[in-house]
């Protein structure tokens, strides 16, 4: 069960520092910002770190976006590589999928899709853990919900359900303990007592997607701090200035010891349409080496658009 555990988490988490040679997507949520106010001028809305951790904390919004596509038709564009142990693309798959729930239970329609280079074992199943992880979270192949409602809630006995869970919980609720995840869990309270001295925080306002005011609130592991005092390297969220909603987040996540090795950078887009908070762009990349298992390295993106409201 241990080991189960640790591949499970590593599916999305991982590397040996390979990603800066790597085909990669752009960490949107960064790239889409433009910043017009340093933090010292924010001071007269009376706002403080504080503040940004305990709206991080008490969120659950961002995660409820995507419970919210439920309600809505949308298209989808899905893009994964694989890479081998020279950095190469060695496998890629695009889809675009036209999602629906009008009627009944989810469907899916494949309206264009392409598959290259070595990706499915003789059984049928992909070769990578990482590109399997991709379609239980967000292709939904094995479940009948986009989000499990049972995120960060105990393991389900003999499934390894609890761990992709835990993995929901660390995205979209960090600063929480996650239990659980061997060699982990003790690193994700990065605001608890033991961790939060290892952190610098900054606020400032900015512009998202051009129109939307928000503010950025940035974490970043101190300078002078060591490798291994932390995990979570940074953690980037965008609040909409009017409504201090959650819209955006970016997660960079090393930990490297004598077992284990990840190296990750995911980012997750969302936008209001007719005031429903949904999710429209997802990238990441990502590397994880563990004992007894090959070294995986991979990328993504998603992208959702044309949302309509289904009744």
């Amino acid at each position: 069960m241990k080991k189960a555990a640790i591949i499970i988490f590593f599916l999305f988490i991982a590397g040996r520092g390979y990603s800066q040679h790597i085909l990669r997507f752009n960490p949107d949520t960064l790239n889409t910002i433009v910043i017009d106010s340093a933090y010292v001028n924010i001071r007269a809305h009376r706002l403080n770190v504080q503040d940004f951790i305990n709206a991080m904390l008490r969120d659950t919004g961002f995660y409820k976006a995507f419970q919210n596509m439920k309600a809505y038709s949308f298209d989808a564009e899905n893009r994964v590589f694989s890479y081998d142990k020279n950095n190469k693309v060695n496998g890629k798959v695009y889809r675009k999928i036209h999602h629906s729930n009008l009627g009944g239970p989810h469907k899916m329609t494949i309206l264009e899709k392409q598959e290259s280079g070595d990706l499915y074992k003789k059984n049928g199943k992909y070769q990578l853990y990482t590109m399997e992880m991709f379609d239980y979270i967000f292709m939904n192949d094995y479940n009948s919900d986009f989000m499990s409602k049972n995120a960060g809630g105990p393991v389900p006995k003999g499934t390894n359900e609890g761990y992709k869970d835990k993995l929901k919980t660390l995205i979209f609720t960090p600063g929480r303990k996650v239990k659980g995840i061997p060699f982990v869990s003790g690193k994700t309270e990065i605001f608890g007592p033991d961790l939060k001295e290892f952190y610098d925080y900054q606020f400032a306002r900015g512009t998202y997607l051009d129109t939307i005011p928000v503010y950025r609130f940035k974490i970043t592991q101190k300078k002078s701090s060591a490798d291994d005092d932390v995990m979570e390297k940074e953690i980037t969220t965008i609040f909409d200035m009017r409504t201090f909603q959650i819209l955006g987040r970016y997660m960079d996540l090393k930990f490297h010891n004598f077992l284990v090795d990840f190296d990750v950078q995911m980012n997750i887009e969302c936008n209001n349409f007719g005031g429903q908070l949904l999710p429209v762009k997802i990238t990441y990349q990502g590397n994880w080496d563990i004992p007894f298992h090959k070294q995986e390295r991979a990328s993504f993106l998603i992208v959702h658009k044309n949302y309509q409201k289904e009744k």
